[in-house]
Formats: structure tokens, sequence, C-alpha cells
């Protein structure tokens, strides 16, 4: 297991449906389902991957989006590194609800997180509602990075989840100076996916 200080917590946040779980499972496992269940409550995947030769782990948390587990996100994405916001090309009110999730984000763990958007379904491009000056705009008034993605097609998942991590290594790094630790072996990946009630706690046991 890596050193904690080479793992980040990254929170996927978006409407239901925007196809938050897709790109988790497509990107960790290189799995796609088209009719892939709505996420309950929350779930995660770590996934390791090297960044100028250090391993760091990002355990990737996988929250609901359907009104009913609103309430619940706060307990979820607390003491996340960063967040990937996901929203649907093909649905404006998807990406309007981005502005909120992001508002909300800053409240509860505070206004340095990391933030990277995610135009999903860019296979849909044809009915696409959002455009890419629109998305753009955004990304740039919250500092954040904006990708079209494709859980489908399996378009940018790596570059969206690469460009998010080297922004919170970057950050940690400036506070510590270095990296301590770097994993347990080259290009070492675990992929665990955990239905959770209630967050894990932080220290984990050598199983979690």
């Amino acid at each position: 297991m890596s050193s904690s200080t080479n793992r980040y917590k990254v929170v996927l946040l978006g409407e239901g449906r925007v196809g938050k779980t897709s790109i988790l499972l497509r990107y960790t496992r290189g799995e796609y389902n088209d009719k892939q269940v709505s996420t309950l409550q929350a779930s995660y995947l770590d996934k390791g991957v090297r960044l100028n030769g250090e391993e760091v782990v990002l355990s990737i948390w996988d929250t609901a989006g359907q009104e009913r587990f609103h309430a619940l996100g706060p307990i979820y994405y607390r003491d996340a590194d960063g967040a990937l916001l996901v929203y649907d090309i093909t649905d404006q009110s998807s990406f309007e609800k981005v502005r909120t999730w992001i508002k909300e984000l800053r409240k509860i763990v505070g206004p340095n997180i990391h933030l990277t958007i995610a135009g999903n379904k860019a296979d849909l491009e044809k009915h696409r509602a959002v455009s890419m000056a629109e998305a753009q705009s955004l990304a740039d008034s919250v500092n954040a990075v904006h990708v079209l993605t494709s859980a489908k097609t399996d378009k940018n998942l790596s570059e969206v989840f690469t460009k998010l991590a080297m922004k919170m290594v970057s950050s940690r790094v400036g506070k510590r100076g270095s990296l301590v630790g770097s994993g347990s072996g080259p290009d070492r990946q675990t992929n665990r996916l955990v239905i959770v009630d209630e967050p894990p706690p932080q220290t984990k046991s050598k199983c979690c």
C-alpha cells in the first residue's frame, strides 16, 4: 500500500445519468455498460497512476446524483483533494447544476479544492445542447480545466484524471517541498469497488 502522502481523494459530482459511474468503471477497469444502473449513495475505486516517476493513488468516490441523495453529498466529499464535475453535453440542466456543485464543494471543503469539469457523452456531439464556449467560460471563471469525455468510447478519460491529478500533486508538493513515499512497486494498480453507507475511516486496514 502506498504512503498516505501519495493518496488523493477525488469526488465525482453531477446529476443522475450524466455518466459518472460509467466514467469511473471505464477509467479504472476498462469496462462499459450502456445499461449501467444509477449509483445508490456512494462507492469508490482506487486507481494507481504514475506521474513524473512517482506512484500516486486516486481514491475516486462516485456519488449519487439523484435529488433524494443530495443531502448525503457533504458526508462523502468532505476532505476531498479534488473533484471531477460531470455534465451531459446533451442536457443543459445538468450543466447548470455544475455551478451548484461547485458552490457547495467550496463551502464544505474550502476554496482551494482542485476542480476539473467533464463534458461527458461527447459521442453524442450531434445532439449537443451546451456550447463549448459556454462550458469553457464556466471553467475559466472557477479556475478549472474543461475536457470533453465519453465513457462509451473512452475519449479523454485518462487525460481528465491525469490533469486533475497533476494539479493536486503540484499543490501538495508546493506545500511540502517534495513527495514522500513512492508506493509499493512500479505501476502498481489497485482496483476495488466498495459500496458503502458511511465513509471509510481515515486509517485503513491492509485489506482496505
